[in-house]
């Protein structure tokens, strides 16, 4: 395992958080009684944890971002940004697009964050994991997920036999966070060579198990929010943020 870097993904319009992306960029929507931006959350949970070399994947109103943070040294820690290019478009997109650019290299181990995902998950201890695996790939994994519809099982006739509203889901679900070796990103940049919109998790990760390398699965019990649509956002409790965030800002 390389030197860590943090990679968080905050470049996409936002486009289920709308209207309140027309004005403001996703990681930057107010969270909690105090009202800080979500990205500074994450932020301050990847230093808590030891994580302080940070890379910024942006675009769409990235300008609200880079007047808020700056160089990190706010928050005692190193921020760069790198603009995405509109040629490589997905989530692995942006990171290969980092890659071009110089901004992480073969050497690193790339702790890869996306932007809309509020957790206190430990993430020391994910990286640990990783590392003991001698893992390629870390997705970081939750149980119990409610799905926000309801969901039926159909009869051959169209009959409903069974119907639950929102049922809880004890498969594990990814929380959009992952490990990934920096020695991957070459093959990467040919799958993004080869396709127009590259997503991380929905085209890379199963490429790379499909290709036999080390990819696990990190199953955590933490808290862990998707902040990313309006219904979600008017569902997260301040209070609740409030408690379970105090420890990042004694």
């Amino acid at each position: 395992m390389g030197v860590i870097k943090g990679v968080i993904l905050c470049g996409g319009p936002g486009t289920r958080l709308r209207p309140l992306t027309f004005y403001f960029q996703k990681a930057m929507i107010p969270i909690g009684k105090v009202q800080k931006p979500l990205l500074e959350y994450i932020v301050r949970l990847l230093r808590f944890y030891g994580v302080y070399d940070l890379i910024l994947l942006v675009d769409y109103k990235a300008e609200q971002i880079i007047n808020y943070f700056g160089d990190g040294s706010r928050f005692n820690v190193k921020m760069s940004y790198v603009y995405d290019d509109p040629s490589l478009k997905g989530t692995a997109g942006s990171i290969i697009n980092a890659y071009r650019k110089g901004a992480i290299g073969t050497d690193e181990t790339l702790l890869i964050y996306y932007g809309d995902i509020l957790t206190n998950m430990n993430i020391k201890d994910f990286l640990i994991f990783h590392r003991e695996k001698r893992a390629d790939v870390t997705v970081a994994l939750a149980s119990g997920f409610t799905v926000r519809v309801g969901v039926a099982e159909l009869e051959s006739d169209g009959r409903i036999k069974l119907f639950q509203e929102k049922p809880r889901i004890e498969k594990p679900v990814s929380i959009a966070i992952a490990a990934l070796e920096g020695s991957l990103l070459e093959e990467i940049n040919g799958m993004a060579c080869e396709k127009r919109s590259l997503d991380f998790m929905g085209d890379v990760v199963p490429h790379l198990i499909e290709n036999g390398k080390n990819v696990y699965g990190y199953l955590t019990g933490s808290f862990w929010y998707d902040v990313g649509s309006i219904e979600a956002y008017e569902k997260l409790d301040p209070d609740l943020v409030e408690k379970i965030f105090a420890f990042l800002y004694e």
